[in-house]
């Protein structure tokens, strides 16, 4: 299961409080976000901007990069390739159109269709 971002940016700075042996009240009240918030954050439940985590970073004493750093060694760790999840890779719009042997009216450097609104319906907004 592919971690998301946010998870891995709450977990990150998670370790780093507890690591300093500190609490939500602390670090919250220093980096002046609201401790449900920060708990939010930590959890993976919320966004956090780059301003409120550099609050946080402040707060806790590290660099921002430090944790972006561990935060992208995480996301390269849990990064599952298609073949190790045995899911299908999508088919190309040219190679569906081999399929269905209607090829002359594809592009050969079409990698993929995506069906969106009717024209009339885009235009109407």
């Amino acid at each position: 299961m592919t971690v998301l971002l946010r998870e891995a940016i709450g977990d990150s700075l998670r370790r780093t409080r507890v690591a300093q042996s500190r609490t939500l009240r602390e670090v919250s009240s220093t980096a002046r976000v609201s401790l449900g918030y920060l708990s939010e954050v930590e959890r993976g439940r919320k966004e956090a901007s780059s301003e409120l985590l550099a609050a946080i970073c402040d707060a806790l004493d590290v660099p921002l990069s430090e944790v972006l750093h561990d935060v992208s060694e995480t996301l390269s760790d849990s990064t599952v390739t298609r073949s190790e999840a045995s899911v299908p890779p999508v088919e190309t719009a040219a190679q569906s159109a081999v399929r269905a042997g209607t090829t002359s009216h594809i592009d050969e450097d079409t990698l993929m269709v995506i069906p969106g609104p009717p024209a009339a319906a885009l235009a109407a907004a």
